[in-house]
């Protein structure tokens, strides 16, 4: 379908267009939209920092969670791991473990993608052999049995859509071979190390449906495919071979950085990129209220420009409902543009209907999170 041109209204004194060049004395624009930013906005330019509450009340706030602290992560099955933040679309959980997986597992809820935080394994599934290892997402389709062969412990974060199938974003009009090649996509193998695993010997497949778990047992290893082909497969993409679109004079929103399609929610991943060139550009993430999404962040690796001690394994969530932004530090080393490229890697999972926080999410919660946005 096509879009029919708009002419949005301005009122009183206001920018050219979004993102660039703000009017004298009001250097602080906040985005307020609809639909994960593809649909209807409005541009504010602000007196005062939008983020500049000083005290804050009630359940919907800003939260941070030290995931490196949650200590029910370390199980054998990730059946075993708790939720941290979840919906009836999406599950999000770390699952750490140090010891081989002697038996398979199989998810019946859905589609599972694993992002590989730390660590590196051997991967073994009804597909084959896969190498999996730091910065790798693994895309496991709905029922696939599955373990892991432990090569360094494995930090993983996990996040489920539930009753439904992973897909690739729609590229539009830069084409399908952006922000990363379908080429770079890689699908196990029935190799050497496939065949060496091959038994007579009982195996127990541990199935998790409407999140209870079954357990199957074989007299020997339902993993012995001597082959197959088709469309349907594990599939692995590291970080590293995703090419982020760029604008030397506009900052980009997050959804230009999608890299999978869950059922009602997105998994984007934003990693080193130079920054904004353009005098009148914004060079920090604008201040928004993102009005129909939750958004949740997962900090893997580098410096966090746009967050103040947030360390790697952490997650922040910011729940619909009220603005958030750059802190302050932030903010203001964007406008003396000092810094000329990022080097962040992180995950962020935006969900169009509401996250539930778990008790074990709470556990680890940095409480003064909320006020993190207060000049020093």
């Amino acid at each position: 379908m096509r879009k029919a041109i708009s002419y949005p209204h301005k009122e009183g004194v206001c920018s050219k267009q979004a993102h660039a060049d703000f009017p004298e004395g009001a250097i602080f624009e906040r985005e307020a939209g609809r639909s994960g930013f593809f649909g209807p906005a409005a541009h504010f330019h602000h007196q005062h920092a939008p983020t500049g509450w000083s005290e804050w009340e009630g359940e919907l706030k800003p939260r941070a969670f030290d995931c490196n602290l949650v200590e029910s992560a370390q199980q054998l099955s990730p059946w075993l791991v708790p939720n941290l933040l979840e919906n009836s679309d999406c599950k999000v959980k770390v699952w750490k473990i140090s010891d081989n997986m002697e038996f398979l597992v199989r998810n019946a809820d859905g589609d599972e993608l694993l992002f590989i935080h730390q660590g590196k394994a051997e991967l073994f599934s009804d597909y084959g052999h896969l190498t999996v290892e730091e910065g790798d997402y693994v895309l496991i389709p709905r029922s696939t049995s599955w373990r892991v062969e432990v090569q360094e412990p494995l930090f993983v974060l996990m996040i489920e859509t539930t009753d439904s199938a992973y897909s690739l974003p729609e590229k539009g009009i830069v084409g399908n071979h952006a922000v990363f090649d379908p080429a770079v996509l890689e699908v196990p193998s029935i190799n050497e190390h496939f065949k060496a695993q091959y038994s007579e010997k009982t195996t127990q497949v541990h199935v998790k449906r409407h999140n209870k778990v079954s357990v199957i047992t074989y007299p020997f290893n339902p993993l012995d495919a001597i082959g197959w082909h088709g469309d349907l497969s594990v599939v692995k993409l590291n970080w590293r071979d995703i090419r982020p679109l760029m604008s030397h004079r506009y900052h980009l929103p997050p959804s230009a950085h999608t890299t999978f399609v869950g059922g009602n929610f997105v998994v984007c991943t934003f990693v080193p990129r130079p920054i904004e060139s353009d005098p009148g550009a914004l060079k920090v993430p604008f201040y928004h209220n993102n009005d129909d999404y939750d958004e949740v962040l997962f900090y893997h690796a580098g410096d966090f420009f746009s967050r103040d001690n947030i360390e790697a394994g952490m997650v922040t969530f910011h729940p619909a409902g009220f603005t958030h932004g750059p802190h302050p530090k932030a903010f203001k080393a964007g406008q003396e543009y000092k810094k000329k490229f990022t080097d962040e890697v992180a995950v962020m999972i935006d969900t169009r209907h509401a996250l539930t926080l778990t008790e074990d999410a709470a556990k680890v919660e940095n409480e003064a999170y909320v006020y993190s946005w207060q000049e020093k």
